[in-house]
């Protein structure tokens, strides 16, 4: 059987997008795997004798006969799936994001061509669908004025490859730009996971406050439920479902930012660190790219709360060894002023009052809060709150504050940094940290995925 044979498990989304449940071809199938492990643990006659029920019963049938005895919790741990969802909004992309067990991609806004692609309109006016393509237009048109900007600001040195140079260039220029798109700008992610974990997120997803996520998530579960009917059998139960909708509709986005500024308030006062003293060799020995052991989050956690541009959350997200609150994306804290900043003076001073101007139309408009999110640009500030132990919070500042990440990521992550070294520094804490501030970096042109010459692959 070759790739374009294989049949995968589809849906069509009602707004144009589509969800995949990826066939690999695989002849034990994810069900059937994580069935033979759990068989596996309950006899010792061998895993042939187990291959041997399933070559003379089929899948379906082996499933059926052995599934629901096992505690299908424990057992969908044991099998896992890919799901590829596209034609999403950036929120949408985040809800599914929302899960410390998520693996998998979004694609890149560096990698997307604005020009035509799709932008999310749940409020479906002439005035929503106005609004919207001004953020288009003025991304569109800013991108090429920044382009030359840079070139002229950055000139190529000498020993720079062309490519690398242009694809710096314009990875820049994305960078700066990215925060005039609206967050209802559509995109495409994958999610590979477990079975379990992918139901259980699934149960959450349904009531979500957006109904888009709602939409992406029974399209998702429709579609699982064919491939994998003894994993998702849509069972609902009366009180969970509405302890879900509860919470979910009511406090699971985070809208309290107290009296945050830009810079990273830390707070450690649920640490231990006479516990940590006690480790004091594994902070001083701990060579460079080296991960601290697990086992130190016994020593407790520390919280950080900030304001950050949605755009680079999108990038604060992805750790998922630490606990974030999802934040609501508002006109309310503003606009990120390092956005504005790298823009040239003729573009910034036709910018900001179209800045103003969107913003308080976004604003005034009669939709709730949840929908006024798809219309806000990525620039827009939110309150963040970070709750980690210290090798999830050294592993996110080391790699954030590296000089190939978006600058206000880098900031946030260089500032939770310092706080850290003043606390742990004393005990033997060191971080292998860039502290360089904001530049062009000729060598963000080298982070890309392209395909190879044949005679190369």
């Amino acid at each position: 059987m070759s790739v374009k044979d294989l049949i995968h498990t589809t849906r069509e989304l009602p707004g144009g997008g589509e969800v995949f449940v990826l066939n690999t071809g695989a002849v034990i199938g994810a069900e059937a795997e994580a069935m033979l492990q759990a068989l596996h643990s309950r006899s010792v006659g061998g895993l042939r004798a187990h291959l041997e029920k399933l070559w003379k019963s089929g899948a379906e049938k082996f499933m059926s006969m052995f599934y629901v005895g096992y505690g299908h919790k424990s057992i969908g741990d044991c099998g896992s799936v890919t799901l590829f969802i596209e034609g999403v909004s950036m929120l949408t992309a985040k809800a599914i994001q929302d899960f410390m067990l998520y693996n998998g991609q979004e694609a890149s806004t560096r990698y997307i061509d604005f020009a035509t692609q799709k932008f999310i309109d749940p409020a479906g006016t002439e005035h929503s669908k106005w609004l919207l393509e001004r953020w288009r237009n003025s991304y569109l048109k800013g991108l090429g004025i920044v382009q030359g900007a840079l070139v002229r600001q950055h000139p190529q040195k000498e020993g720079e490859k062309e490519e690398i140079y242009e694809k710096a260039i314009k990875a820049r220029s994305f960078d700066i730009m990215r925060g005039f798109l609206p967050a209802g700008a559509s995109t495409n992610l994958a999610w590979h996971g477990e079975l379990r974990h992918i139901s259980d997120h699934l149960d959450r997803l349904r009531h979500h406050p957006l109904e888009e996520v709602r939409i992406v998530a029974e399209t998702l579960e429709d579609a699982l439920n064919e491939k994998y009917p003894s994993s998702f059998q849509k069972k609902r139960y009366p009180d969970t479902e509405a302890y879900l909708d509860y919470w979910m509709k009511d406090a699971y986005y985070y809208t309290n930012p107290g009296s945050w500024k830009l810079d990273v308030m830390g707070n450690f006062s649920g640490f231990d660190k006479g516990m940590l003293y006690r480790h004091r060799d594994l902070l001083v020995k701990r060579p460079k790219q080296t991960e601290l052991p697990k086992f130190l989050a016994e020593c407790g956690t520390m919280r950080f709360n900030y304001m950050l541009d949605f755009g680079s959350f999108r990038d604060d997200q992805r750790h998922r060894a630490v606990a974030q609150r999802m934040p609501l994306l508002t006109t309310h804290h503003g606009f990120s002023p390092w956005y504005l900043s790298q823009l040239p003076d003729n573009l910034r001073d036709e910018v900001d009052p179209f800045l103003v101007q969107q913003m308080g139309y976004v604003k005034n408009a009669s939709w709730d809060d949840f929908v006024r999110q798809y219309y806000c640009p990525m620039g827009a500030l939110v309150p963040c709150q970070k709750v980690g132990d210290l090798p999830a919070m050294t592993y996110f500042v080391e790699r954030r504050a590296r000089l190939d990440v978006h600058p206000t990521m880098r900031q946030v992550a260089q500032q939770s940094g310092t706080l850290m070294l003043q606390e742990f520094g004393p005990i033997g804490l060191h971080l292998y940290m860039e502290t360089e501030g904001d530049r062009f970096y000729y060598k963000r042109g080298e982070q890309d995925i392209v395909e190879r010459p044949a005679a190369q692959a």
